[in-house]
């Protein structure tokens, strides 16, 4: 692939506590806070937590999942005394870092998670750009102590509903496993040295420095998967032991996935596929037992900063 210019990365926002009891990105934001730190080179640095009220309660979210309130509907509906407390805080948050798709948005934005799930350390996004996988595959060069891994969600940006869709580039990293409302000091450290890798890789870009092209492997989603449940609703199976903590661990059709709680084991059917978030805390309301996800490869150019 040719080289490829692309424009300088000016600004970042890092944020954290969009689900307010996933504690690492609380306080990586608050100590970078308390550091006043507010540049990396030449790149200005913007912190924010982004959700107060759930991060005071030590809940996930107070009225409605934060992190789906960035689609286009909800960014752009008005606002009357009935609307719930986290789209009018998309909404701040989209005024303050975008708005999403404009030529003012910040033209990088981070947000810290965490999962419940073992996935290790695994970068999302929405786009196919060329800056993400560059930090990307710098991170995954760089990071030694956790396998480091990306998921595409192949989704319009105009549906696409998490905070990091309102970036010109964005992701979320998502570290795991931690316990809902735990600090972990390995994971701390984990996405610490993630977040250093990024800013350093955007300091060397912004100063001049030309990257190489390559190719990186990410799991691009396919559908989700639900527990088994009966006439009324309610869960029948868990997963299975072979299943739990093997995110990314590629299932076979006749694989056991659920054992329900008279005993009976239950087996996969379908096409060789990859999960992700399996058993994950905060999706039980979400009826989501596990996603699936192919394994693609993707090429990238060689790049380098394009003079203002």
């Amino acid at each position: 692939m040719e080289r490829t210019s692309v424009p300088p990365i000016h600004n970042v926002a890092i944020c954290g506590g969009t689900h307010g009891n996933e504690l690492t990105g609380v306080y990586i934001v608050r100590e970078m806070q308390k550091q006043k730190m507010e540049k990396a080179g030449s790149v200005s640095v913007t912190t924010v937590e982004t959700n107060p009220r759930a991060v005071a309660a030590g809940r996930r979210y107070t009225e409605m999942d934060l992190n789906r309130c960035f689609t286009d509907v909800l960014l752009s509906s008005p606002i009357t005394e009935s609307t719930l407390y986290e789209v009018r805080r998309a909404q701040e948050l989209n005024a303050q870092l975008g708005p999403k798709g404009s030529a003012e948005a910040v033209d990088l934005l981070i947000d810290l998670h965490n999962t419940t799930s073992n996935m290790g350390l695994c970068l999302i996004f929405y786009s196919i750009d060329w800056i993400t996988l560059h930090i990307y595959k710098y991170i995954e060069n760089n990071l030694s102590s956790v396998p480091v891994r990306a998921i595409q969600l192949d989704i319009p940006s105009s549906k696409a509903y998490s905070l990091e869709s309102v970036g010109k580039h964005g992701f979320a990293i998502e570290v795991g496993p931690q316990p809902n409302g735990v600090l972990r000091a390995d994971i701390f450290n984990v996405v610490k040295e993630a977040l250093d890798l990024t800013l350093h890789w955007l300091q060397k870009f912004s100063s001049g420095h030309s990257f190489e092209g390559g190719t990186v492997e990410a799991y691009t989603f396919v559908k989700s998967v639900d527990y088994p449940r009966d006439s009324a609703g309610k869960a029948t199976a868990v997963i299975h032991q072979n299943l739990q903590d093997n995110d990314f661990k590629l299932l076979r059709s006749g694989d056991p996935i659920f054992q329900t709680f008279s005993g009976d084991i239950l087996k996969y059917e379908g096409e060789d596929l990859y999960p992700f978030f399996v058993n994950e805390c905060a999706y039980y309301e979400k009826k989501i037992a596990f996603h699936l996800a192919q394994r693609k490869t993707y090429s990238f150019p060689p790049i380098s900063v394009k003079n203002d």
